[in-house]
């Protein structure tokens, strides 16, 4: 639960969570998805419903953050979906409730559980659930694999870590505004030195040029952080 590279930027995570409890239990799993921001949830829900559990989630009307509800009955075909007031008496149904039929689990399913398990993944078992995309991991900077066996667009790399595509973009987001916010402190401490230096008259002739160039690329740095709305 606590241990191993995060999955959707937490750990903690929902999907590892569900992965297990569809190994480990089958048929007898129950997930439920509540409010809540982008698509955690789903890829575990449909592990949960490939190995013959029951996949519950919030009614997105009803919902507060209704995305990983609505994600979730966008990719897999849930079994109930209700008011958050009405599913403590649901669970308590299904808690006594005779379970449908088992399924096998499927060997991807088993992989993905197993890498959560022993916290660490390897190169062969992340070759083994997908093919190399043309991206970094932003945990880590190694390469992505994407998941072949998965109804929403999923990415690993071989260290553990794993993503969605919605948390894959906003990961890179996160990093990018990073990265801009590195340059505008080193482009600001760099005329910042040049001042100094001006004032102590020991900048060289070409000082005023290239004071004007690092106040139009901070201007231009400072125009793209508000386009992102960054803060």
């Amino acid at each position: 639960m606590y241990a191993g590279a995060p999955e959707n930027r937490a750990r903690p995570a929902i999907d590892p969570l569900f992965r297990s409890a569809a190994v480990e239990y089958g048929n007898r799993a129950v997930g439920v998805v509540l409010s809540g921001y982008l698509d955690d949830g789903t890829a575990g829900l449909e592990t949960i419903r490939s190995c013959g559990g029951v996949c519950v989630v919030q009614d997105p009307d009803d919902a507060e953050y209704p995305d990983m509800p609505r994600n979730a009955m966008q990719h897999v075909l849930v079994d109930f979906c209700l008011p958050g007031a009405e599913l403590g008496a649901l669970l308590s149904e299904l808690a006594v409730r005779e379970p449908g039929r088992r399924s096998a689990v499927q060997e991807h399913v088993a992989v993905e559980a197993a890498v959560a398990k022993r916290v660490l993944s390897d190169l062969e078992t992340v070759e083994s659930l997908g093919r190399q995309a043309p991206f970094n991991c932003p945990g880590c900077g190694g390469v992505l694999w994407q998941i072949g066996n998965s109804t929403e667009l999923r990415f690993r790399c071989h260290t553990g870590h794993a993503y969605t595509a919605a948390t894959l973009l906003a990961k890179q987001t996160e990093k990018m505004e990073e990265t801009i916010w590195v340059a505008l402190r080193m482009f600001e401490e760099h005329r910042n030195l040049l001042l100094r230096m001006n004032a102590e008259g020991s900048a060289n002739s070409s000082g005023a040029e290239r004071l004007e160039k690092l106040h139009l690329h901070i201007q231009r740095i400072r125009t793209m952080l508000r386009s992102t709305g960054a803060k």
